[in-house]
């Protein structure tokens, strides 16, 4: 059977799946590290750090070096870094001589893979013939959503008939789809990269005024995005004392399904939405998404500010692709990689602070003291104070969104012909 562009776009449907894989199993399993592991809350944070920081070098070298392969060898190989990653997390805290170094390496290994990924899906589906990109972009990303929400499903369920004691088997099983991937993409045919001679250089793009406020939104996006999807099974379970089966399901789990909602629905019907509207719109909804996580006083409202912020960051992250790759048509994939490194320096710095603004909270007696006055205990206390952290990136997002979107405007009035974002 002969093989189309409908079928790279199923690949890359698989490779978004398989990041969100990459992204969203460790976290399911922080309590049992530890627990398993006696880990602080700032070593789970250096392991979510530790992924897209990984990532973020990655996206960095790989900028200019697909421009030179192509995007088959770096797709076979990231997919081929996830299947070792994932294999590793379950074998090699058992090798190494510290179970946390073990721990370190296989994030390190599949977050190699997933910094590859990052850079190269987006590209690879703007390439693609397409009637609307930017609602090609969402729909794509949407697989990342559903990815996330049967990782957290599924997991949550063979957890429950294994047994926490055997958690070790989910990433060795989940590791099976990113080698089905691989194989896929050993076969599909791919476009060639943007030529050197026609691509947007990146000196033009870093002294664009719209690219670096883009860069802002994207690493506000990311960090709004991984700090609640990072930190939401560990705070239903010790933050607000739920199970962990209906804190997966309620909070994480929820947060996806919703976040691929929004996605879906731009994919569908994304002609029809003013796409720097629905960004500042969802921007403001992200601050109170926040905000009623951390301040309600009752559990249910806690999670379902949790699961309403997978809604409110859905189109956060292709939105300002989408814009930029209306804004920069030959930007190619140094312009992918670079905006995948800001949205990779907001995924790492998001759930990063969230575990040392929790871990400060929990030694600052005024902070306690304030907590107990709501019945909350240290644990509690000092993850709330974690995630609202968080609420200054959505916050920083509007503003820059506000930047871009006025001068989006301008633009329109002064060259209408030279083409924008909507």
């Amino acid at each position: 059977m002969a093989l189309t562009a409908r079928s790279t776009r199923r690949a890359c449907y698989t490779g978004y799946i398989t990041q969100a894989i990459v992204n969203n199993l460790a976290p399911l399993l922080f309590v049992t590290f530890q627990t398993q592991y006696q880990l602080t809350l700032e070593q789970i944070g250096r392991l979510a750090l530790t992924n897209f920081v990984a990532q973020l070098v990655v996206d960095i070298l790989a900028v200019k070096l697909v421009d030179k392969t192509g995007y088959r060898i770096p797709a076979v190989a990231a997919h081929g870094f996830c299947v070792i990653g994932l294999v590793g997390l379950g074998v090699l805290p058992g090798i190494f001589p510290s179970p946390y170094l073990g721990l370190l390496a296989a994030v390190i290994l599949y977050a190699v893979g997933g910094g590859l990924l990052e850079v190269i899906i987006s590209p690879i589906v703007d390439s693609l013939p397409s009637d609307d990109k930017s609602s090609a972009m969402s729909l794509l990303h949407s697989f990342y959503s559903w990815g996330q929400a049967a990782v957290i499903l599924l997991s949550t369920l063979l957890l429950r008939l294994i047994g926490s004691a055997n958690w070790s088997v989910l990433p060795i099983f989940w590791a099976l789809l990113p080698l089905c991937s691989l194989i896929l993409f050993c076969r599909v045919p791919l476009a060639s990269t943007v030529s050197t001679q026609e691509r947007t250089s990146m000196g033009s793009l870093l002294r664009s005024p719209d690219f670096l406020l883009a860069l802002v939104v994207m690493l506000c996006a990311g960090a709004s995005e991984m700090m609640m999807s990072q930190w939401a099974s560990l705070f239903a379970e010790e933050g607000l004392g739920v199970t962990k089966v209906l804190g997966d399901l309620a909070g994480p789990c929820l947060f996806a399904v919703l976040m691929g909602v929004a996605r879906t629905i731009y994919g569908v019907w994304g002609e029809k939405i003013q796409l720097h509207r629905a960004l500042t719109v969802c921007g403001l909804l992200c601050v109170l998404c926040y905000s009623l996580t951390v301040l309600a006083p009752l559990p249910a409202f806690s999670l379902a500010g949790c699961a309403l912020c997978g809604f409110a960051v859905g189109i956060l992250w292709p939105g300002t692709l989408s814009i930029c790759s209306a804004r920069f048509p030959l930007g190619g994939v140094a312009m992918f990689g670079m905006l995948a490194i800001g949205g990779d320096l907001g995924c790492s710095l998001g759930p990063w602070i969230t575990g040392i603004a929790s871990q400060w909270a929990q030694h600052s007696p005024a902070l306690m003291q304030l907590g107990q006055s709501w019945n909350f205990s240290a644990s509690q206390t000092g993850l709330r104070f974690g995630l609202a952290a968080g609420t200054l990136f959505p916050l920083v997002l509007l503003g820059a969104l506000a930047i871009l979107s006025r001068r989006s405007r301008r633009r329109l009035r002064e060259a209408p012909f030279a083409g924008s974002a909507q």
